[in-house]
């Protein structure tokens, strides 16, 4: 059974940050972790994107995607949240 990993992202950001989501959100699919990450509304401050991957993919998603965090300077507006489906 796919196991699902959710991002909350932080709606007011500027341009640079924005960007960077979005490499983010591209290098999972084009690593194939998944083939599409789903958008909705937490609340009036966060979105809330989520996609599923593969059990035997899900440490290494989640390495990759705490390591981009870190890399890219985007602990103040993304937080990885876990949830097994």
């Amino acid at each position: 059974m796919n196991k699902t990993i959710k991002l909350r992202i932080k709606r007011e950001i500027d341009r640079d940050i924005e960007l960077k989501i979005l490499k983010l959100k591209g290098s999972l699919i084009t690593k194939g972790f998944t083939e599409i990450i789903h958008i909705a509304d937490e609340n009036t401050e966060y979105y809330l994107n989520s996609f599923s991957t593969s059990p035997e993919n899900k440490k290494e998603v989640e390495h990759f995607v705490l390591d981009y965090i870190t890399n890219h300077d985007l602990s103040d507006t993304i937080t990885l949240l876990q949830e097994s489906n």
